[in-house]
């Protein structure tokens, strides 16, 4: 049984919302450094300090600047340094040079969100309807960031040989190996799918249409660490037949054998987290595998990966805030199920739907237009959060999104097979 508390949107102002929302990304980046926090590991990361600045950033520029009548920048310069990819804001500094922003430092940067937060928090209750949604908006987004906070500190740390840990490891209760797979079957039907209109959804996520889904049987958890060692074992990192012609060139060309920051050490699998180095739990849900690991898995055991459709309708019906998510800075790992279907939690799980807009989908107007359709190409959909996820974010309609081969979100797996 899951004690996490459970996250209500019912229960608190915006103002509430907004200040609980930047207080947890401040906590995530305690015990970092200005070093720690300034770099890059890779293009597909960005530094903590970048995180903090550019969440500042987009209150400041779409809620301050256009709504707060006589409200000045807390810099000029800024808008250049932490504009993330909206052509609409004008130049930005390159993604893959944000490490190289030494200054401001992260004493700077945390004096920016304490200005801005100081600013909005002045007006937001004589703020006009639009850009209260905004507001709602950008918290949203910030619970995005502070995902990616995590798995960025994740890789950057990883890349240090020290494999230092920030932060202690949980204290566990002991939990059974699952036992085999069962299947949740579906008989072949229309269902209604994407945002039903109540409450906060990315415009990703509609409109609600319809969907025609097949006999189909999605598996009752996702796989597990012990299972994929033996994927591993049985030369599943080796064996084209199970590859996709893309997938094979990328575990060739980068000489892929196992997960991300998974290692054989006297012939006993580790792993590396937040909370340093130890012995992959076996009972545990795998992560950080690409689209092309899960495909490949998926073959192997003689399944498929799930629709996203088949997904949202499996999903219905079960708590989006329960499971393991993330709801305080601390040790973040996907945990053993104590058993049951879950599908929130733990790990974001891939499946077969290529990233792509819905029927009748239209970006709205203006800059933030940019924020998610541009992206609808060479993606593919991923459901249920993980334990990096804010507790509250995660909903059956949420569809993230990243490209075949990237890995270092806590992404995971669940089969599912024709019936």
């Amino acid at each position: 049984m899951d004690a996490r508390p459970r996250y209500d949107a019912g229960t608190s102002t915006l103002a509430d919302r907004y200040a609980r929302v930047r207080r947890l990304s401040e906590a995530l980046v305690a015990p970092l450094s200005d070093a720690d926090a300034t770099v890059q590991s890779m293009d597909d990361a960005s530094p903590a300090k970048w995180h903090l600045a550019h969440t500042t950033w987009f209150f400041e520029t779409f809620v301050l600047r256009d709504h707060a009548p006589g409200y000045r920048l807390h810099d000029e310069r800024f808008p250049f340094l932490f504009n993330s990819y909206y052509e609409a804001e004008g130049r930005r500094h390159a993604r893959g040079r944000r490490g190289m922003i030494t200054r401001p430092t992260l004493e700077d940067v945390l004096a920016y969100r304490a200005a801005v937060d100081a600013a909005l928090l002045t007006v937001i209750d004589d703020l006009p309807e639009a850009a209260r949604e905004l507001v709602a908006l950008g918290c949203h987004h910030e619970e995005q960031h502070q995902e990616l906070l995590v798995t960025d500190m994740l890789h950057l740390f990883s890349e240090n040989p020290l494999e230092p840990a920030i932060w202690a490891p949980e204290r566990k209760q002991p939990v059974a190996m699952p036992g085999p797979v069962g299947w949740i079957e579906s008989a072949e039907r229309v269902v209604e799918t994407g945002h039903d209109g109540h409450g906060f959804a990315f415009d990703c996520e509609g409109p609600r249409h319809r969907a025609l889904i097949p006999a189909h049987a999605l598996a009752d958890r996702t796989v597990t660490n012990g299972e994929w060692t033996a994927f591993i074992a049985d030369g599943g990192y080796r064996d084209a037949r199970l590859w996709l012609s893309d997938g094979w060139a990328w575990v060739q060309r980068e000489g892929i054998g196992a997960p991300l920051y998974w290692e054989a050490r006297d012939g006993l699998w580790s792993r590396f987290g937040l909370d340093g180095r130890r012995p992959i739990d076996p009972a545990a849900p795998v992560t950080h595998i690409s689209f092309y690991e899960a495909d490949a898995y998926a073959t192997w055991a003689g399944a498929r990966l799930p629709t996203e459709f088949e997904w949202e309708a499996g999903a219905a019906g079960h708590d989006a805030g329960g499971g393991n998510q993330l709801d305080t800075a601390g040790a973040v790992e996907p945990r053993p199920s104590p058993g049951g279907p879950a599908f929130f939690g733990d790990v974001w799980e891939w499946t077969g739907s290529a990233y792509r807009p819905y029927p009748g989908f239209r970006p709205v107007e203006g800059a933030v237009g940019e924020y998610n359709g541009k992206f609808m190409n060479g993606q593919f959909v991923l459901r249920g959060g993980s334990c990096a996820t804010p507790r509250g974010h995660a909903r059956a309609s949420y569809r993230n999104f990243f490209y075949p081969h990237q890995r270092w979100q806590f992404t995971g797996v669940r089969l599912a097979k024709d019936v």
